[in-house]
This record gives structure tokens, sequence and C-alpha cells, in this order.
């Protein structure tokens, strides 16, 4: 299914999709993606710009054993890769622990609210690289095309804010799909898309090398089946 342009709706729409697609996500990565020991988790958050995550947490006895798990190297149109030594830049933080256990990965679906002012978005990017820096890896999926606070997308912003590397520029109306592996030296897996396009699998590291590919295609198709015909009608309208 090709992807809609989102940005004809009010954002409250496109957070009543996000948060049926939050779902789809979830039960495709719990229905044998995850290895035993995994699971992944919607925790929601407080406030209007502060979407909700979904969460793969694990069990401290957790093994790599079942589920999708691949070392295959991800295919995606930018890889960057930083020398800097990581560790150097880890601050100490304190990682609050679900019931289930430790947080190993997270997938953010980016809100119109995450990038509306610039505080907004300075706490998103605060945020995602927190994350980084706790080891926990992150997929950011942001289906809104790039502000005059991001210009050069998302994945731009939270890598200036570790290493003030550049990265090679995205087109103006693309839409970045971001996977983050938390390594020693971080590396970004990254891809764009457009109105139109279907989303690509998108890699969602669990632990070092391994990886699991999350299937945004089909959950999006699903998770647009279950919007109204009414929401259906306004986002594939030309009206702006």
């Amino acid at each position: 299914m090709p992807l809609h342009d989102w940005t004809k709706v009010p954002s409250g729409l496109f957070h009543d999709f996000h948060q049926t697609w939050s779902i789809y996500l979830k039960m495709a990565l719990n229905d044998g993606l995850l290895p035993s020991g995994l699971s992944a988790l919607v925790e929601q958050r407080s406030g209007p710009r502060e979407a909700d995550v979904l969460a793969v947490e694990s069990r401290a006895d957790w093994q790599d054993s079942g589920g999708l798990l691949t070392m295959e190297k991800p295919k995606t149109r930018f890889v960057f890769k930083t020398d800097n030594d990581y560790y150097t830049q880890k601050a100490n933080r304190v990682v609050i622990k679900h019931h289930l256990g430790k947080t190993v990965a997270i997938i953010e679906i980016v809100s119109p609210g995450n990038k509306d002012s610039q505080s907004a978005i300075r706490s998103f990017v605060q945020e995602t690289v927190d994350f980084l820096r706790a080891g926990i890896h992150v997929l950011v999926i942001d289906l809104f095309p790039p502000t005059i606070r991001d210009p050069n997308g998302l994945h731009q912003l939270i890598w200036d804010e570790m290493y003030e590397e550049p990265l090679d520029a995205i087109d103006s109306d693309d839409r970045v799909l971001a996977s983050f592996q938390a390594s020693d030296s971080c590396i970004a897996y990254v891809d764009t898309v457009t109105v139109g396009d279907e989303l690509p699998s998108m890699p969602l590291f669990i632990v070092d090398d391994l990886h699991v590919k999350v299937p945004l295609a089909c959950t999006y198709q699903s998770s647009w089946l279950a919007c109204s015909k009414e929401v259906q009608r306004l986002v594939t309208s030309d009206r702006q």
C-alpha cells in the first residue's frame, strides 16, 4: 500500500492512526518475530506532544533463540557510522525497568507535535539520544516532511547531538526512516520514502549485530484499513 500524505489532516487524526499502527506493530513483533523472552509493549506517554512508543523489553534471563533475528547487514539507502568512541560520551543513566525486565529497543513513530516547535523537537531529539546512550536501540519512523526545524531530517539532528558529523542530504519531500544501532560506535541505517511509495521493512536491533526486520508496509496497511471511511476520505482528498 502506498504511503499517504498525512499533512492534509489535523494532527489528531494522525494520532489516532498512530495508536492503531503501534498496536499492529506490537502484534507483528510478538507473533514470532521476536525470540523467546522478548516482548513488544506499547507505552503511553503524557502530554499532547509525546507520542506513544513501542518498547521491546526482556526478562533478565532471555535467550536469543527462536524468532527471526538475523545478522544479515541491513539494506538501506544510507548507512552512517562514526569512528568516535561512543562510550566516551555515554552519560550515567538510571534505566527504569518494566516488570518484564530491561528495555532493549524502542520504536518511535513521529507525530506532528514532535516537530511543531523548537522545544518539542529538541525534547524528542534529546530523549532519543538518551536512549542510545543508555544502550537502547531506536527505530525512528517519520512520515512527515522536514520542517524549518529539521531541514535535513530528524536523523541529522540526532546525529549532530552525539557527533556533529555531516550526513548525506535528503530531498525536501522525503520522509525519513532511521534505525540506530547503539553499539560501541553508533551506526544509523537510514531510508527515505515519499508519498505514494511503499514502506520498506526496517531493521530493529535487539543485541549486538542481531536485528529483526520490522514489517512496516503490511502493518501500515492493516492500520489504514482499520480507519473509518471518513478519515480515509480526508487523507486521500485533494483538498489541503
